[in-house]
């Protein structure tokens, strides 16, 4: 059924809340708000566009980052107060780098990995290892040693997982797997890439 945005409830500063979630992963990316006039916006250009609370203005997500994101679907919850925005997401959407604004556990165990999120977990800690060296930090060391030293490694963990196929190890071949991607991590840490940043390349192939 669609709905006249004369139907949405925008509050008493004359916004409305939206949630973004990736399309394609069914992640929820991020919360953010809305005016008429961003949302108007939204809907003729399909560019995500936002209301800024803290800058008072309009903002087109990714105009300073890259990461757009594309409307694909825009659906209104039942009380017509609050937006649920499907999205193509091109890089993360956390000004953080991460894939998702929601890569913190508040509450249960934290054991649940959809989407992209043991990843991102990961990428994060190498980030913070970069930048906030750690002694005896493996990841530090191989920062140190450069990227000859991360590209060895890489050759060396791939020559593991050819092994361990060979062998028809599924333990091999899994533990090898995650040392080859580790150090993956790594190397796009190393060269100034991110994890999302393949996924989007791998997408576009699809």
């Amino acid at each position: 059924m669609m709905v006249n945005t004369k139907d949405i409830k925008f509050d008493e500063q004359g916004l409305v809340p939206v949630v973004v979630q990736d399309i394609k992963t069914n992640a929820v990316l991020m919360l953010a708000y809305m005016n008429r006039e961003a949302l108007e916006k939204t809907l003729q250009t399909g560019d995500m566009t936002y209301y800024s609370r803290s800058r008072g203005e309009l903002w087109r997500k990714g105009e300073t980052s890259g990461h757009f994101q594309t409307l694909k679907e825009m659906r209104i919850d039942c009380d017509g107060d609050t937006l649920l925005a499907l999205v193509e997401q091109q890089g993360p959407a956390c000004h953080t780098d991460n894939y998702s604004c929601f890569f913190e556990s508040l509450f249960g165990s934290g054991d649940y990995r959809g989407g992209y999120r043991i990843i991102d977990e990961l990428f994060t800690v190498i980030k913070d290892r970069l930048k906030n060296p750690k002694e005896g930090s493996y990841t530090n060391y191989l920062f140190d040693k450069g990227i000859d030293k991360i590209c060895k490694k890489i050759g060396e963990e791939a020559a593991e997982i050819i092994i361990a196929a060979k062998n028809a190890s599924p333990e091999q071949i899994r533990a090898e797997s995650a040392d080859f991607l580790y150090h993956l991590l790594v190397l796009l840490c190393e060269r100034g890439l991110t994890p999302v940043e393949v996924f989007a390349e791998l997408e576009k192939r699809r």
